[in-house]
């Protein structure tokens, strides 16, 4: 795929335009945080039709044609410009308007739906997560659209109001509609860097899968001194099953759980554990030991590359204040694995039922069920794809990008990239410790230009590519 060269002159009044309207840009960014657009409470379904037709007429406002999808769930919101023609290349966008509830709410200094900046932070529930960078790319469009009259590259946005309930209709909607969301490459900037100054492009995804385990055992809570001994604990049934989920080495103890890593290799290895990471200082951050995990690996890799299986939520008889002498009749966990390519959420689903049956005490009944499941992923960049990042980058930051992962999963990632067939690339500005799904979210003020202008630089290199992929 050849594409028209495009003067790089265009930038000069597409970076006087992000000058000129920088605190305009800051404003609007509060108006959208403003709105409360928590997907996961069915008392929030006005205020999320209302982010959705926000950000419509703001897209509108950005220069774009804008619409509305209605799905069974919150709305799609879809912006548009192809003027830059059948020769240039087409990016989509995605990101999303939802917001993670802002409980508890005494821990905010300021109220989450009152957006306020403090030492140089932009406080409020969806600063970084993912209003915030989401809007950087609609300014960055605009910039070109009125500053510069004309838009290097073909754009597509595409926001959804699901994303933090698991987007359970944007994949039918990508399905419905897949021609008319085709394009050559995916940017998402729903991530962040590694620390201040220093650029990062997201290489790889930990997948999830999740489960809910209940150990049953008598029809009710019993007397522990009357029947303690012969009637098997749910409890401690469960508690044995959990503790032998890990060995002292930190490797999970599943058979065949690791049979399906990929190697990274030396190269990227390396690549992982020259970057600058302070240990104390994240030790510090969490006020926590790094000491968990397979210990015959870095930290980072630990983080990025290496499966885990992780309790995340422990239920089972009486546990208020004082003493009640209860065996109880059932216990529940939640119990999630991080996976990594090339693990599949059915493999390992699969696999732990299999572990579970086998080392289950005799007199319990155990019921697994998968909550929820999301593939790992690993970028596919091709070198001329990776220059231009750096190329836009540079011209911002004065530096290149480093190469990162991420713990988290973004289920979303590998589906955009297999359903349309186009390389997705992770780019985005917010810091670590921003407090995402956290009480006190933030977003760094900085951030706001510097975002802009690299998505700017970014469109424009793109436009200047023989080839995406």
């Amino acid at each position: 795929m050849g594409h028209s060269r495009i003067n790089l002159s265009c930038m000069r009044p597409t970076e006087k335009y992000i000058r000129d309207n920088l605190e305009n840009f800051k404003d609007e960014i509060c108006e959208f945080l403003r709105i409360p657009s928590i997907s996961t409470s069915p008392e929030h379904l006005q205020e999320m039709r209302k982010a959705s037709d926000w950000l419509k007429s703001k897209m509108e406002d950005s220069g774009l044609e804008a619409e509305i999808y209605e799905t069974p769930g919150n709305p799609v919101v879809l912006g548009k410009s192809l003027k830059a023609g059948d020769s240039a290349p087409t990016v989509l966008v995605y990101g999303h308007y939802d917001v993670q509830p802002p409980e508890p709410l005494d821990l905010w200094i300021s109220p989450p739906f009152e957006p306020e900046i403090r030492d140089g932070r932009l406080y409020a529930r969806g600063a970084s997560d993912d209003k915030g960078q989401l809007y950087l790319h609609l300014k960055a469009a605009e910039a070109f659209l009125k500053g510069a009259d004309n838009l290097p590259v073909n754009l597509i946005v595409l926001a959804e109001g699901e994303e933090e309930v698991g987007s359970p209709n944007l994949l039918p909607f990508i399905e419905k509609h897949s021609e008319q969301l085709a394009c050559d490459i995916v940017v998402i900037s729903d991530t962040g860097m590694l620390a201040p100054g220093i650029p990062s492009v997201l290489c790889s995804l930990r997948g999830l899968a999740y489960f809910d385990v209940e150990v049953k055992g008598p029809s009710s809570d019993l007397h522990s001194g009357i029947y303690g001994g012969p009637v098997v604990n749910p409890a401690l049934a469960l508690a044995h099953i959990l503790a032998g989920l890990q060995d002292s080495k930190g490797k999970v103890t599943i058979e065949g759980f690791y049979d399906d890593l990929l190697d990274w290799g030396p190269q990227v290895k390396k690549q992982i554990n020259d970057l600058p990471f302070n240990q104390q200082e994240l030790e510090e951050f969490i006020d926590a030991d790094l000491c968990g995990g397979e210990t015959e690996f870095s930290i980072l890799e630990r983080l990025w590359t290496r499966p885990t299986c992780e309790i995340n939520g422990l239920n089972s008889g009486y546990t208020g204040d004082g003493a009640k002498t209860v065996l109880p009749s059932r216990a529940q966990a939640k119990v999630s694995f991080r996976l990594v390519p090339d693990q599949t959420p059915q493999r390992i689903d699969e696999l732990f039922r299999k572990h579970v049956d086998k080392v289950t005490p005799r007199g319990v009944e155990v019921t697994i069920k998968q909550l929820h499941g999301g593939m790992p992923w690993r970028a596919q960049l091709s070198d001329q794809l990776t220059n231009a990042v750096n190329s836009a980058l540079k011209k911002i930051f004065n530096k290149r990008a480093v190469v990162a992962g991420d713990g988290g999963s973004i289920p979303i990632v590998r589906d955009l990239e297999n359903l349309l067939d186009s390389p997705v690339l992770l780019l985005g500005f917010s810091y670590p410790g921003c407090n995402l799904h956290a009480p006190n979210e933030w977003f760094p003020v900085e951030s706001i230009e510097n975002g802009i202008r690299t998505i700017a630089h970014l469109y424009q290199e793109i436009s200047l590519m023989d080839e995406i992929c």
